[in-house]
């Protein structure tokens, strides 16, 4: 509910944009669901969505989540071993990233990270939707 009233103040402001990170496990009808229902908050109002699916090798999210700055911001990660746990059985019990052809919204990216910096990233998504 906290985030939903976010949502839908947000949509009602005169601001911008906003970006919205999830961790969407695809093979959860639920996690379909509540994507959905966002969308449609923000659909009401008129704003444009873009969706951008990041992926990245396993031994490189394990790397990323004992840098000092995921470190600093995220602090259930500075429990190192039960972070690293928690990441790896995460990727037995949900499928992180979509099928081909899966997500069928017009706005949509998918970019393998592994090898590229944050700000590559975000150049790619800027250059892609004209942003």
């Amino acid at each position: 509910m906290f985030r939903s009233e976010i949502f839908k103040s947000f949509a009602d402001s005169d601001q911008y944009g906003m970006v919205f990170t999830y961790v969407w496990a695809f093979n959860y009808q639920s996690d379909w669901d509540f994507v959905e229902s966002v969308c449609q908050v923000f659909e009401e109002a008129g704003a444009a969505i873009y969706f951008v699916e990041l992926e990245s090798d396993l031994q490189t999210r394990l790397k990323r989540n004992t840098t000092p700055h995921r470190l600093q911001h995220k602090p259930t990660k500075r429990n190192l071993e039960w972070s690293e746990n928690d990441l790896k059985t995460s990727m037995d019990k949900y499928r992180l990233n979509s099928l081909d052809g899966e997500i069928k919204r017009k706005n949509y990216l998918r970019i393998n990270n592994t090898y590229l910096s944050p700000d590559e990233v975000a150049a790619q998504i800027k250059e892609t939707f004209n942003l």
